[in-house]
């Protein structure tokens, strides 16, 4: 109340001296004087009433910092242990319900590759193709989930995990038997120039170090294959068809073909396998599936 009782009382002797410039004052020099006190008073005491008292922080309790402090270690500890526990539980893969009809089927799958291969023993080994057709190209088109492990592991030896794989093979009497055994799961036969060129330019691949690394670059195959006299993409080209004396190294230096599915063919796999035939021996028709899958 007095601030506001001092800024009227300013106000008022300040209109009341501006009239004194006028009227009766005994000298310009005191008016500008008293003016410019009056003006100083003035602007302090607006001062006064802006400038606010420092708000005072409240000190916190040193029991209650201390059991905050260890509130939190705790809940720190805590989470540690939880995410160890997690990383327990999901460690390897997860584990798969698998019902009684799985286990049956893939029994009777593997019991009869079994018999299949027993009766292969028995009988004459399949005739040696001809002389000019050295070169086969085999792709599984079946599942194999429950097949015998003797089956496994040919298909392992051919390179053919996964479905829709294909790879070369020279043919000799070992790998004639290696066909036999995997005949139900993939269709094999004689590729001519024209596929085996589209296959190596289109998915031709090799592995450098952990990545899958396309054949793009020919200073590049004559770095990793120019001991065995393969310079270019050409050059691979023609000793895989030709299977040369640098045919294992060369098929060896490619990674497995994967060939590729439509969706909407996939979908339909009665369809899908239609068109691409039955597994086993095709001769000539293998590049018709060829055309299909690349």
């Amino acid at each position: 109340r007095c601030v506001f009782c001092c800024l009227f009382w300013c106000d008022i002797h300040a209109g009341a001296l501006s009239d004194l410039k006028f009227k009766a004052a005994a000298s310009f020099r005191d008016f500008l004087l008293i003016r410019s006190l009056l003006t100083l008073v003035h602007h302090l005491l607006l001062c006064v009433l802006v400038i606010r008292p420092k708000r005072v922080i409240k000190l916190v309790p040193e029991y209650l910092l201390k059991k905050r402090k260890a509130y939190q270690a705790i809940k720190a500890t805590q989470a540690k242990l939880a995410l160890l526990d997690k990383r327990k539980t999901c460690k390897g893969k997860p584990l798969k319900f698998k019902r009684l009809e799985d286990f049956l089927k893939q029994s009777h799958r593997s019991h009869r590759d079994d018999t299949r291969i027993e009766r292969l023993r028995h009988r004459p080994p399949a005739p040696l193709p001809p002389a000019k057709s050295k070169l086969a190209f085999a792709v599984r088109i079946r599942e194999i989930k429950g097949v015998s492990p003797k089956v496994m592991k040919v298909i392992q030896m051919l390179r053919l995990r996964k479905i829709f794989s294909g790879a070369f093979v020279r043919i000799n009497k070992t790998s004639m038997a290696m066909m036999k055994i995997v005949e139900p799961y993939v269709a094999w036969g004689f590729p001519n120039l024209k596929s085996v060129r589209e296959l190596i330019l289109k998915r031709g691949q090799t592995r450098v170090g952990r990545r899958s690394v396309p054949l793009t670059d020919n200073t590049f195959i004559e770095q990793h294959m120019g001991k065995h006299g393969i310079i270019c993409l050409e050059d691979l080209i023609h000793e895989i068809y030709s299977v040369g004396r640098g045919f294992r190294a060369a098929s060896n230096f490619l990674l497995p073909f994967k060939l590729s599915v439509a969706r909407h063919a996939a979908k339909d796999k009665a369809g899908l396998m239609k068109d691409v035939g039955n597994p086993g021996f095709r001769s000539t028709d293998i590049n018709s599936i060829i055309r299909l899958l690349n």
